[in-house]
């Protein structure tokens, strides 16, 4: 019997420098998360830019996921004036995800932004980031804490709501469930064409998707990458995005 042919994942890099070299990487929680218990095959994509050829890409995959970084995007994608708490860039991300995002949408392709990935996704469709939450007034500090181990950093700390009717609590319902938090940025001004999923108790919006996509399209700002082999909901939004990679369900039904 021929093996079940897996969906092939784009999964696009982020520029390293180490050993004199500039490396295209991603990080080992993303791509065992979507190959293990998506069940895809993981693709990882150079950051190119405008030398890459993104609709060749997308020629030969069955759907997207950006990952979480370090860095941030530009400001400058954004009409703000860069400072060094905006910072630390990966103009070279920016320059392959954002085309790559627009044109994913366009095709119907399935989605999956988590952390910068969701801010990507909300700057691409021309929304905006706001930087240092943690000093607006009533805002949480939703930044990594300083602690040895990877466990205790991606512990599960705060909770967030899903929206009752949307994506996110077709996936894990609408009970409140808690999340890992490791960002000091999110959204400012919502993206035309995104739709809220879910907020932390301090008004954070905490996942998003495209409106009136032709599949699954979901951001989400904490890493359900980390523990999605072992905790629930994170399981639930990864095998929810590999059933709609083989068009096991609708986008609203993937539960």
């Amino acid at each position: 019997m021929p093996k079940e042919k897996l969906p092939v994942i784009a999964v696009p890099a982020d520029i390293r420098i180490f050993d004199n070299y500039r490396w295209h990487v991603a990080a080992t929680p993303y791509v065992d998360a979507v190959a293990r218990v998506a069940g895809t095959v993981p693709f990882i994509v150079p950051a190119l830019g405008e030398a890459l050829e993104v609709e060749a890409v997308l020629d030969r995959v069955d759907g997207v996921m950006l990952t979480g970084s370090k860095s941030n995007v530009h400001p400058a994608h954004y009409g703000v004036e860069p400072t060094e708490r905006h910072g630390p860039f990966d103009e070279d991300r920016d320059a392959t995800t954002l085309p790559l995002i627009r044109s994913a949408i366009d095709r119907g392709l399935p989605l999956l932004a988590i952390c910068r990935g969701m801010q990507e996704l909300n700057v691409a469709l021309g929304g905006s980031i706001a930087t240092e939450i943690q000093e607006i007034a009533g805002r949480d500090d939703h930044r990594a804490p300083d602690l040895p181990t990877q466990d205790e950093r991606f512990a599960l700390r705060h909770e967030v709501r899903a929206v009752p009717g949307g994506i996110l609590a077709g996936i894990v319902g609408v009970e409140p469930f808690r999340v890992n938090s490791l960002h000091r940025q999110a959204i400012d001004r919502l993206a035309e064409g995104l739709a809220v999923e879910a907020t932390a108790e301090d008004g954070t919006i905490e996942a998003v998707s495209v409106e009136g996509a032709r599949s699954f399209a979901l951001g989400v700002q904490w890493h359900p990458e980390y523990w999605a082999g072992s905790e629930p909901m994170s399981q639930r939004i990864f095998r929810a995005y590999g059933a709609a990679l083989r068009g096991d369900a609708p986008a609203r039904a993937v539960a």
